[in-house]
């Protein structure tokens, strides 16, 4: 999996566990792509599809975010550490529209809106689960 360097979005990105299950992440996954899993470089977009849009609505949230489905492949940097960790599409998500004004900063600069999730694999390759948030880079 090749990562880009072709920037393409900034933001907050929080961390989720695939699937339905609530607690403990397990290996039990799917995600609104079938394949997603809690211990790979996985992540969620609101922009993966039509019906995942009408669900996200990061539009409400001035987040025009561009269409990139399943198996789109994406770089990601934490903003404070440069900390990167490439990822694959595999979910539907954030709900966007939940979280609009939120704000995660560091160095003077905040990242206003949830436009990612990752799994506790991606997530804790730049950063720490308990933080529960990160001000991020998107790149693809």
């Amino acid at each position: 999996m090749a990562c880009g360097s072709t920037s393409l979005w900034a933001g907050e990105t929080s961390w989720f566990c695939c699937g339905n299950a609530w607690g403990p992440c397990s290996s039990a996954g799917g995600g609104a792509c079938g394949n997603c899993q809690s211990s790979a470089h996985h992540g969620a977009w609101p922009n993966a599809s039509q019906a995942c849009w009408n669900i996200t609505r990061p539009d409400l949230c001035g987040e025009n975010i561009p269409r990139r489905g399943c198996g789109a492949v994406m770089k990601v940097k934490h903003q404070c550490s440069g900390a990167t960790v490439c990822i694959t599409i595999t979910d539907c998500g954030p709900r966007t529209k939940d979280w609009c004004g939120e704000a995660t900063c560091c160095n003077n600069t905040c990242r206003t809106n949830r436009v990612l999730d990752l799994t506790p694999a991606a997530f804790s390759a730049i950063g720490n689960l308990s933080s529960g948030k990160l001000p991020v880079y998107i790149y693809e």
